[in-house]
Parts: C-alpha cells; structure tokens; sequence
C-alpha cells in the first residue's frame, strides 16, 4: 500500500484549478490575435483573399496561408516562453507589423503580385508564403522576452 502524499504537496487538481484558467486566458487571447491579424492583414493586401479561395484560386489560398503561419508561429513561441499576457499582446502586434512589412518588400521584389496571385499564380504565392514563414521563423527566436 502507497503512502498518501503529503498534505502541502500541490494535487494535479489544485494544479489545474490555478494554471488552467491563466492557460485559457494566454490561449483565448492568442487565438483572438491571431484572428485580429489575419482580418488585419486580409485588410490591408491587395487583392481580395477570401473571395479568391472561395472562387478556387489555389494562390490566394497559399498567400492566405502563408500569411496566417507567418502570424501564428510567433505567437505560439511567445505561449512558450512568457507567461505574461502583455507580453503576447505587444509581441503579437509587433508580428503583424513585421508580417506587413515583409509583404511590402516582397509585392516590391515581385512586380505585379495582385495580379498574379489573381490569375491563379502559385509560383509566386509560394515565394510570398515562404517569404512570411521564414520572417515569422526569425521573429518567433528573435523576440523570445528576456
């Protein structure tokens, strides 16, 4: 027969009841990011992503792709590393910015983008959506909170 635990030690119960509703917060807040951003960004571009995807323009679904790796691997390295929800929401937002801009340089790179990623180009979304993820992949290190 296995002694019972001593009283002060912490149950899995007592752990959940004090870590799980600040996971929830840290998670909600992200995915709630993460949605903010892509609305963001689907905003800002060019070219008309949601339309496109629904008419079948497989471009506009690797850009749109791209573009919500491009946000959502930073945010879940800052649910890794910080447990600080100002930390997620300002590093967030640095993301997107960083997101945009990437897609400045690279409409800027490729002459004509709008009208590629219109006409179905997956060659150029690709290079788009590779573009983004490597940034967020460099983001996601370079902004772990010290």
């Amino acid at each position: 027969m296995n002694p019972a635990p001593p009283a002060s030690d912490f149950s899995i119960v007592d752990a959940l009841g004090s870590g799980l509703p600040h996971l929830l917060l840290q998670f909600l807040v992200t995915v709630a990011l993460l949605v903010v951003g892509v609305t963001i960004y689907m905003t800002v571009t060019s070219f008309r992503e949601r339309e496109l995807v629904a008419e079948g323009n497989v471009a506009a679904g690797v850009v749109l792709g791209g573009a919500v790796l491009g946000l959502a691997i930073p945010l879940a390295a800052l649910l890794a590393t910080t447990s600080y929800l100002l930390d997620i929401i300002v590093w967030g937002v640095v993301a997107l910015v960083i997101q945009l801009i990437t897609l400045g340089v690279v409409s800027l790179m490729l002459r004509r983008l709008r009208g590629m990623i219109e006409a179905g180009n997956v060659a150029a979304a690709v290079v788009l959506a590779a573009a983004q993820i490597a940034i967020a992949l460099f983001n996601a290190a370079a902004m772990v909170p010290t």
